[in-house]
C-alpha cells in the first residue's frame, strides 16, 4: 500500500477547532488520488477532533487519516508522530490554521525532484503581499548551504515547517528521530538536515498563507535575549548532530 502513496501531508492539531476545517479544505482540494493527509491531534481539550471528523465526512474524503495522542506531547512530537505514520514518497508539513495557496502541492513535489528538502515562502492571510520581517527565500541560495546555516544561526532564514517538505529518503537516520531536546523549531532542524546534506531547494513562490493570531504555536513577538541565545546554542547542537548523522549515512553506503 505504501508504494502507491505519492505524497503525505502531515498535520498536527491542538485547540484548532476555529480554523482547521478551512485548512483541510484547502489541502484536500490539491491532493491527487494517490496522496494522503495524516492528522495527529495532540489531545485537544476543545472540539478540534469533532470538527475534523465532521469536515472529512462533509467532504466525503477517504484520503484523510486521523489519530489522537493519549496525552499532550507538544507540537514537535505530534508532528514526529504524523511523519512516522506517513507513507508517501514525498512528505509535507502543515499547520492547522493556515491556507494553502493554489498550485502549491505540485510545485513543491517538483521542487523535490533533485533535492531531499524543499522550502517555500509564505504570505500573511488577508494581507496581500504582506510577510513577516524575514527576507524571502531565493532560489539562488539553494546551492549555498554554508551561507544558509550561518543565516539560520543569526535568525535570517524564513524556514517554516508549514512551507516545507522532504523526500522519504531524508527521514530514517536523518530527520527522524527529531533530537529529544528539540521542543520547538523542528522546521529549523529539517532545514539544517537539508543544508548539511547539501540537498535543499528554495522556491520563491508563496506556498502558504499564514494566519496570525494570539494562539499561534510559533511565537510572533520579539523574544528575550536569553531565549534567543538558548535557541542559537540549540541550533549549533543540531548542526553538529546533522553532520554526525550525514557522516554515518555516507559510511553505511560504502
Amino acid at each position: 500500500m505504501s508504494e502507491r502513496i505519492r505524497a503525505s501531508v502531515c498535520m498536527a492539531t491542538y485547540r484548532g477547532a476555529e480554523f482547521v476545517a478551512e485548512q483541510i479544505e484547502s489541502i484536500v482540494a490539491q491532493l491527487g488520488p494517490d496522496d494522503e493527509l495524516v492528522i495527529v491531534d495532540d489531545c485537544s481539550p476543545d472540539d478540534t477532533v469533532a470538527v475534523i471528523i465532521q469536515t472529512v465526512a462533509r467532504l466525503g474524503e477517504s484520503r484523510v487519516f486521523l489519530t489522537r495522542t493519549d496525552h499532550n506531547v507538544g507540537y514537535v512530537r505530534a508532528f514526529e508522530a504524523a511523519i512516522r505514520r506517513s507513507r508517501g514518497r514525498f512528505v509535507f508539513l502543515s499547520d492547522q490554521d493556515d491556507v494553502w495557496t493554489p498550485g502549491r502541492h505540485e510545485a513543491m513535489i517538483a521542487g523535490l525532484a533533485r533535492a531531499l528538502v524543499v522550502a517555500g515562502n509564505h504570505s500573511i492571510l488577508g494581507r496581500d503581499g504582506a510577510r513577516l520581517w524575514y527576507p524571502p527565500l531565493r532560489s539562488s541560495t539553494s546551492q549555498r548551504p554554508l551561507l544558509n546555516l550561518f543565516a539560520i544561526l543569526i535568525g535570517y532564514r524564513p524556514y517554516f515547517g508549514c512551507a516545507m517538505g522532504f523526500r522519504r529518503e531524508a527521514i530514517a537516520g536523518g530527520i527522524l528521530p527529531i533530537p529529544s531536546y528539540v521542543t520547538e523549531s523542528h522546521d529549523v532542524w529539517i532545514a539544517i538536515t537539508g543544508n548539511v546534506r547539501r540537498s535543499i531547494r528554495h522556491l520563491e513562490l508563496d506556498v502558504v498563507e499564514r494566519r496570525l493570531h494570539e494562539s499561534n504555536q510559533t511565537p510572533l513577538g520579539i523574544r528575550s535575549l536569553g531565549t534567543i541565545l538558548r535557541a542559537r546554542r540549540m541550533f549549533l547542537r543540531l548542526i553538529a548532530e546533522a553532520v554526525r548523522r550525514a557522516s554515518r549515512a555516507r559510511a553505511a553506503r560504502r
